[in-house]
């Protein structure tokens, strides 16, 4: 089936309304904002973004599998339905709702959007809202995880000197230039610095920032801002960010431009942990902003 990337508020409400459509919606907002007020029938899974991964080594990614299969199971999630995610706006939650859309294809769910502008867009829309908490039943989560979406560090420590793959880093320019290690603060990783040989495009560039409300470039746009550091449809290309959330965010820009490449889930958070991995820590000259 050839799901959207994308649905819009008015299709999400479109589905609402049909009752016999086997829909959910995760809200990947703090559970704070979503006690405010939130999509009807919308449900918090506020992990999809802060869970971190202990290793992209099989113990890793077993102990992530089980675990959002445990949440799934105990929401009512089986992973057969339609299921649209959101955050408020694109270009503010460090791209959880495109993180949570990749775990969810990831564990095996075929029907996954992302909502258009997020919850902003909602609200511009004049979509109505509430705080009511739904209380799904459970169900059993079948996991079917999708090993190919996936670069392990193993892998993209073999691709470090392989000029064939482009290792694409998108964190923010503080990151990049080695002033900080994650979104956190600026010590929350033992290392500063880039994966050796790693390109930059800033995940916001992908983005229409300025925008009332933020949404994707278009195709042309991304594929321009691509072939700044080489990169074509021909491209394989690895992503990575601090924990695999701008990545998320930054793949469905490229999806969309019609160029392929894969999440290194892990991100910096895992390979700056390790000190045997290799780092570019040498002073950057921002080329491309």
């Amino acid at each position: 089936m050839n799901t959207k990337l994308f649905i819009s508020p008015q299709e999400l409400t479109s589905l609402l309304a049909q009752k016999s459509l086997n829909t959910v919606v995760i809200d990947t907002r703090s559970q704070e904002e979503y006690a405010v007020s939130h999509i009807p029938q919308s449900i918090n899974i506020r992990e999809f973004f802060t869970y971190l991964l202990e290793n992209s080594y099989p113990a890793g990614l077993k102990q992530l599998q089980e675990h959002f299969a445990k949440i799934m199971s105990e929401v009512g999630i089986s992973g057969t339905e339609k299921i649209i995610v959101y955050e408020d706006a694109l270009n503010k939650g460090y791209g959880q709702s495109c993180r949570a859309a990749f775990l969810l294809k990831y564990l095996g769910c075929t029907q996954v959007s992302v909502l258009q502008g997020g919850y902003q867009a909602w609200l511009a829309a004049g979509l109505p809202t509430t705080d009511e908490v739904p209380q799904p039943e459970s169900s059993i989560f079948r996991l079917h995880p999708q090993a190919d979406m996936m670069v392990t560090t193993t892998e993209m420590l073999e691709a470090i000197n392989n000029p064939e793959i482009i290792k694409l880093d998108v964190r923010d320019r503080e990151e990049w230039l080695g002033l900080s290690s994650s979104p956190y603060n600026p010590d929350f990783c033992p290392r500063k610095g880039r994966i050796p040989n790693a390109v930059w495009i800033e995940w916001h560039r992908f983005m229409n920032c300025d925008s009332e409300i933020t949404t994707l470039r278009s195709p042309a746009e991304i594929r321009e801002i691509c072939q700044s550091v080489g990169i074509t449809s021909e491209s394989i290309v690895y992503v990575y960010c601090f924990k695999g959330s701008r990545a998320a965010n930054t793949l469905i820009a490229l999806e969309e431009a019609g160029i392929s490449a894969r999440n290194y889930f892990g991100s910096w958070n895992e390979w700056s942990r390790d000190f045997s991995l290799p780092i570019d820590s040498t002073v950057k000259i921002i080329t491309n902003s």
